[in-house]
């Protein structure tokens, strides 16, 4: 009996372990089906969307468009996430090997996931870490987003991961993947990539990051909000010195490189990109304002709109990043030092920053800069009544305001900060290859944060006796004249009805001084006003208004001979391209600020085409341009050369110059010393200067500082001297090109070789209406 109650409890157990056998392989083979469906559900979308091939071959990146100088180098972006795309080839060897050592040892054996790591990490419950490889963080980076704390949208989110991961193996090479993955990464502080971020903390290209700046970058990967080296220092040499011990690990460096690279202070040169902070801050938003108006007429080849700040254009300008740099600081340079003078001349002046205006009309132009200013257009929005608006303008508040040693804190109205701000001078500079018509710099400001007005593309200025050579030009050309013919300085009238004169027109020499026979060399390189007006008269102001259209000028320009003394506005951009026509020989050529553009692939999509035209044949084009060397041999433009100066007061005892090469050039002035103008030039850079107040009656009170010579030539000789110092620039020193068989004399060996001296303290060119 006993045996026979064994062998049943023997079958019993057998029968029950057959059982769970089959119920063990039963669940088992279910649970592998659910995982399987569950794998596959996910990877058609059932539990969320999912990427398709098409967003795995082109991922939505939200790139920055970056603007590229001629010489290479990135002047700024415009973007909503401040991310470039670099190649793997872009970047720094030391980088990748400090982030595979950190983030994923065995980066390069799995594929997409890390099979030995998950193990790991469900044994561990997570403790010993995510076992997340670098291509799921990439595909959480591209497609998937921060991970839910809730476990089954996690495990939702983990799978989702997985299978992104995997496709993102098939369809890119390992390198692409890290080149991806630095490329999206948020760094913090507006810095989207790994291009970005080197820029913002260190301000380098990411391919000249040294093993610590490398290091820096790739702790913050882990957390950047948490290991930000702006705001935590400590936190960040810390998690720094974890991917160096990492990289110790691994053999990519020594024990002792390890120590020393421990052993560094955390270094930084933090430098926020903004679209107000940078190089060439002016010339970038004229270049956004163009970007806008091809979007809306040029289309993606699927018929879709061009987004500027997220389709990672290229952006190729003409523009020298070393010449730019070179005009932003001679532009700095000299405004500084002018506005230092301003200043002074202003103290005692009630009505300062205006001269010879009433009370009343300076409360007008206040009052118009005060409702055409931002803080009005607020208020006005919160439906404030005008009454409230402007007894908050007078109301005092707490500021930062613009100064030429740095930004400061203050406290006063904003109406007084309008007022403040109305003293300022302002410039514009622009260089441009006369041959080519490549525009080399651009700066249409002294600080585009506080100043946004561009006075080189947008503001139209009085040109004074800047205007003066293209009625000399006429004159040459209708006349058969040369710069050595003689005409009479003396006391000149047109009368009414004469070229449609209403009032008879009488001008005057600023001097008040009638020099007799004079050549037309003299007379220019002086800024005789009589002579610039009876050739207009011989002329007719219609063929000068002709022949200044032809030269690109697109300002209106009245048909009055007053204009022959300048009183015309127009921009420095089409003042610089119509002189550039006479060192081109004659040939007109457009402006042009840009190379190409390129999509993110490198594809090009656009180019544009130059265009030129011929105005004036070779010979009179060379009679114009020694007629402008007179004006800096001998003339108002001298300074350039000669070492003699002072302005009565010894605060300035001479001139530094002393340029030695031909330079044909151009002072000007308008009345009341409200525009200072200089226009230089050598064989191939033609550079044009322009400095006043923002509001006219806004002015020195003497032409000694309110000249062009004074207020912009400094600007023009301080720009040329660092070009020349800057030997990869290969600006001209050379003589201009001298056609063949020249029919116009120019060569007038009896022009004095130095201007008159009995008035050194001012130039002969400021006009009376």
């Amino acid at each position: 009996m006993a045996v026979k109650k064994n062998n049943n409890q023997t079958k019993n157990i057998e029968k029950n372990i057959t059982y769970y056998k089959k119920k063990f392989w039963k669940i088992f083979f279910y649970g592998l089906g659910a995982i399987g469906l569950f794998f596959l559900f996910a990877s058609w979308g059932l539990l969320g969307s999912m990427p398709s091939f098409e967003d795995l071959e082109n991922p939505d990146s939200n790139l920055a468009t970056e603007i590229i100088s001629s010489d290479g180098v990135v002047l700024g972006k415009y973007f909503e996430k401040n991310r470039s795309q670099l190649k793997y080839s872009d970047l720094p060897k030391n980088l990748v090997q400090a982030l595979v050592a950190t983030e994923d040892a065995r980066f390069y054996e799995h594929s997409g996931v890390d099979g030995r790591g998950t193990l790991r990490a469900i044994a561990s419950l997570g403790t010993s870490g995510g076992a997340s490889t670098l291509t799921q963080q990439l595909a959480k980076q591209l497609f998937h987003g921060e991970g839910s704390k809730f476990l089954p949208f996690r495990i939702v989110q983990k799978v989702k991961e997985w299978i992104i991961a995997i496709r993102l193996e098939r369809q890119y090479t390992k390198n692409e993947i890290i080149a991806m993955y630095c490329n999206v990464y948020d760094f913090g502080n507006n810095s989207v990539g790994v291009s970005s971020a080197a820029k913002t903390y260190f301000s380098k290209e990411p391919k000249d990051l040294t093993i610590d700046e490398s290091a820096i970058l790739v702790g913050m990967f882990k957390n950047s909000g948490l290991y930000n080296p702006v705001r935590n220092p400590e936190g960040v040499k810390n998690r720094r010195n974890v991917v160096l011990l990492q990289m110790e690990k691994q053999n990519i460096i020594t024990e002792d490189q390890k120590v020393k690279l421990q052993s560094l202070p955390i270094t930084l040169h933090f430098k926020l990109e903004t679209h107000k902070d940078g190089t060439a801050t002016y010339f970038r938003e004229y270049l956004r304002d163009y970007l806008k108006k091809w979007a809306e007429e040029n289309k993606k080849p699927d018929g879709s709109d061009y987004d500027v700040y997220k389709d990672g254009l290229k952006i190729y300008t003409t523009i020298d990043s070393r010449m730019q740099l070179h005009a932003e600081e001679a532009v700095a340079a000299h405004m500084a030092n002018l506005q230092e003078e301003f200043f002074i001349q202003s103290k005692g002046n009630k009505n300062a920053p205006f001269v010879n205006i009433s009370t009343k009309e300076t409360q007008r132009i206040l009052n118009q800069a005060m409702k055409s200013s931002h803080r009005w257009e607020v208020l006005k929005s919160q439906d404030k009544s005008d009454d409230e608006i402007i007894k908050s303008f007078n109301e005092k508040t707490k500021m930062t305001v613009f100064s030429w040693k740095g930004e400061r804190d203050t406290i006063m109205t904003p109406l007084d900060s309008i007022r403040y701000y109305k003293h300022f001078l302002q410039s514009g500079l622009m260089a441009m290859e006369p041959q080519t018509g490549n525009i080399k710099a651009w700066v249409g400001g002294i600080n585009y944060k506080y100043f946004q007005y561009d006075h080189v593309g947008q503001g139209a200025r009085q040109v004074g006796s800047t205007f003066k050579p293209f009625v000399y030009a006429t004159a040459i050309e209708q006349l058969n004249m040369s710069p050595c013919d003689s005409i009479i300085d003396s006391p000149f009238t047109i009368p009414v009805g004469r070229h449609h004169v209403t009032e008879s027109w009488t001008p005057k020499n600023s001097d008040n001084r009638y020099r007799g026979m004079v050549t037309l060399k003299r007379a220019l390189a002086n800024s005789i006003n009589t002579i610039s007006a009876k050739l207009m008269d011989k002329v007719g102001p219609e063929a000068v208004v002709d022949l200044a259209h032809k030269l690109g000028i697109k300002s209106e320009i009245p048909t009055q001979p007053s204009i022959a003394l300048g009183a015309v506005e127009i921009t420095v951009e089409d003042m610089v391209a119509a002189y550039s026509t006479f060192a081109n020989q004659g040939v007109y050529t457009k402006p042009q600020f840009l190379n190409r553009i390129e999509d993110k692939s490198g594809t090009v999509i656009y180019e544009p085409i130059p265009e030129s035209h011929d105005v004036l044949n070779k010979d009179i084009a060379f009679a114009v341009i020694k007629l402008l060397e007179g004006v800096t041999e001998g003339g108002s433009g001298d300074r350039l050369r000669t070492t003699y100066g002072g302005n009565g007061d010894n605060r300035w005892t001479g001139y530094p110059y002393q340029f030695k090469n031909p330079i044909a050039g151009k002072t000007g002035t308008t009345q009341n010393q409200s525009d200072g103008w200089f226009m230089g030039m050598v064989p191939n850079l033609v550079t044009g200067v322009w400095v006043g107040c923002e509001d006219r009656s806004a002015r020195f009170k003497s032409i000694t500082y309110g000249q062009g010579a004074t207020a912009a030539l400094p600007v023009w000789a301080y720009f040329m001297k660092l070009c020349y110092a800057d030997s990869g620039l290969k600006v001209s020193k050379e003589d201009f090109n001298r056609p063949p068989n020249l029919s116009i004399k120019v060569d007038c060996y009896s022009a004095p070789k130095v201007k008159d001296t009995t008035n050194i303290q001012q130039d002969t060119e400021e006009f009376e209406l």
